[in-house]
């Protein structure tokens, strides 16, 4: 019995020949993950640095607007729950921004980034964006969507995903 690879099937590393089209498509997903994962540092890192977001009430804090947004959200519940602690929901959300960007950004653990950045997305839209009329100008759902390939494909190239998966190959002699 001989072992060998298949040669049916896409290799996402590197120098496996292929033109341009095969090219771009192993890199199509690289612009997004780069796109949400500095976006989503910088809602993190611009939350922790605004001193009147970090704030219960007064003007531009997070407790005034998810009492504006209550009775318009889908879930006025979910707004419910942030306003017991609307500190302690901002600094969440803040956190939660930056480990999802940097994690995206990065390529560690990405499926598990993607996924806690579409949980965010998914979260503001039914509250704070969900009264956007059309629905289209709420830039949350927009990227509920664009965390969806990132869930599905993971951080294949240029991450730390990939460079430990290769570790992890070499240890155990080549095969997958």
């Amino acid at each position: 019995m001989t072992h060998g690879r298949r040669t049916d099937t896409h290799d996402p590393r590197f120098g496996n020949g292929g033109g341009w089209r095969d090219t771009a498509t192993r890199y199509a997903l690289l612009p997004l993950r780069i796109f949400l994962g500095v976006t989503f540092i910088y809602a993190g890192l611009d939350k922790l640095t605004d001193s009147a977001f970090m704030k219960d009430s007064g003007a531009g804090s997070i407790g005034d607007m998810m009492r504006a947004v209550r009775d318009s959200s889908a879930i006025p519940a979910l707004v419910d729950l942030s306003l017991k602690s609307p500190v302690g929901f901002g600094y969440a959300i803040a956190f939660g921004e930056l480990a999802v960007g940097i994690g995206t950004l990065l390529g560690l653990l990405a499926r598990l980034a993607a996924l806690g950045g579409a949980l965010i997305s998914l979260s503001l839209w039914l509250t704070v964006s969900w009264a956007s009329d059309p629905y289209y100008y709420g830039n949350d759902l927009a990227y509920l969507m664009a965390w969806i390939p990132l869930i599905l494909a993971g951080a294949p190239l240029l991450s730390l995903d990939a460079a430990l998966r290769s570790r992890r190959r070499q240890r155990s002699g080549g095969y997958r």
